[in-house]
């Protein structure tokens, strides 16, 4: 018996359709990285190639929306009283950890302005978490944003690349290298 076609809901299924698209592309992403196939995300999403170039027309682009959402809860996390720059490291690890797809997107195409703004937002976050930090003593004066900019993107780089039964290790190692270089120092 012949599967009932879907009915066509026009215009006021875009936005649920976008939604789909987003969330199918975070999976697939997961699964096989930012070169997966854009009909494997459509098929996901139960929407057609059409409905997904309508909402993006390439692959930057639907990386782009799909990772927006991850550093909307960074900024989230630095929005919350007591979180540090140990939990921005953390939260880049567990995000990395999901899918290695943003590294990708971020090295393959840090001069496209649509994933340019991802690391100025990572970088205000950043910003928050840092001034924190040196206002309580546990980060040293030192240590400016680019310093903690490169330290996310040599864990986020290094744990994208590392195998699963590594990571745990790595990570703590990591961060291990990091508070000795952040650490306070005598002036």
């Amino acid at each position: 018996m012949p599967a009932e076609p879907k009915a066509n809901r026009g215009p006021s299924a875009g936005p649920d359709n976008r939604r789909a698209l987003i969330a199918a592309a975070r999976e697939v992403f997961a699964e096989s990285g930012l070169s997966a196939p854009l009909n494997s995300v459509a098929k996901r999403a139960g929407v057609g190639q059409g409905s997904l170039y309508r909402h993006f027309p390439d692959r930057v682009s639907l990386a782009v929306a799909v990772f927006d959402e991850n550093i909307g809860a960074l900024e989230e996390l630095a929005q919350q009283p007591g979180m540090t720059l140990d939990d921005l490291f953390d939260a880049v690890a567990e995000q990395v950890v999901g899918s290695s797809a943003l590294i990708d997107l971020v090295t393959e195409h840090r001069h496209d302005s649509r994933a340019e703004h991802l690391n100025t937002r990572v970088t205000g976050v950043a910003d928050i978490l840092l001034a924190r930090d040196q206002a309580a003593g546990t980060i040293g004066r030192h240590v400016d944003s680019a310093d903690v900019m490169l330290a996310i993107s040599m864990l986020a780089f290094v744990l994208a690349r590392t195998e699963d039964a590594e990571r745990t290790d790595v990570r703590a190692r990591t961060h291990a290298m990091f508070r000795a270089a952040f650490a306070p120092t005598a002036d």
